[in-house]
């Protein structure tokens, strides 16, 4: 018999993989785990950036999943209202804790022609999200949501369950809030026009 390394799809609808998982049957609670887990960690990894909390958090927001599974009424899909706890969870966290990085904290770039263009990408990065770190939870997860995971304004406003006005006014000033500090530094700016080059 062959060993099986990935388990075969599944053929159950979300309804029948949720009547399954609020009765109890771990196989079907796992299912669920391993087909939604590589979006949710994508999706809290994007709000929060590296840090060692994103598996953590993860695992946290499938705890209030599975808690509140019985809840579920399909007014939504079931990857949207997965990723709502997710948020949430992420703004508590948000919320619970001070910024502990600052542009000031953040090395200068080093000088010279054979600079890591990784490394230099990683800088411009952690600044960005040094500059998230000083915005309310709201706008960070919406332009987290929008700009870095690529989300729809509409997304946006049904994952962090808003309206697509409220949705698009925190995008639009974190965005701003992002072009000010970048206009100050210089890595953060190249790394913006980078990234914008990159997005048709």
């Amino acid at each position: 018999m062959p060993l099986t390394l990935v388990a075969p799809a599944s053929t159950r609808s979300d309804a029948e993989l949720i009547a399954a998982c609020v009765a109890g049957d771990e196989r079907a609670q796992r299912e669920l785990f391993r087909r939604e887990y590589p979006r949710v960690n994508a999706t809290v990894y994007r709000l929060l950036g590296s840090t060692r909390d994103v598996d953590d958090l993860a695992q946290e927001a499938f705890i209030a999943v599975f808690r509140a599974l019985s809840t579920f009424r399909g007014e939504a899909k079931l990857s949207t209202w997965i990723d709502r706890i997710a948020v949430r969870v992420v703004f508590h966290h948000i919320r619970a804790r001070k910024p502990t990085v600052s542009l000031e904290m953040l090395p200068e770039r080093a000088s010279g022609t054979d600079v890591d263009d990784q490394a230099h990408a990683r800088d411009g990065l952690r600044r960005l999200y040094a500059v998230l770190a000083t915005m309310s939870a709201d706008a960070r997860a919406a332009f987290a949501l929008y700009a870095i995971d690529g989300r729809s304004i509409a997304e946006v406003a049904a994952i962090t369950e808003t309206s697509v006005v409220a949705a698009k006014l925190r995008i639009w000033r974190a965005r701003r809030e992002v072009t000010r500090q970048a206009a100050a530094d210089p890595v953060l700016r190249e790394f913006i026009a980078a990234h914008s080059e990159e997005t048709p």
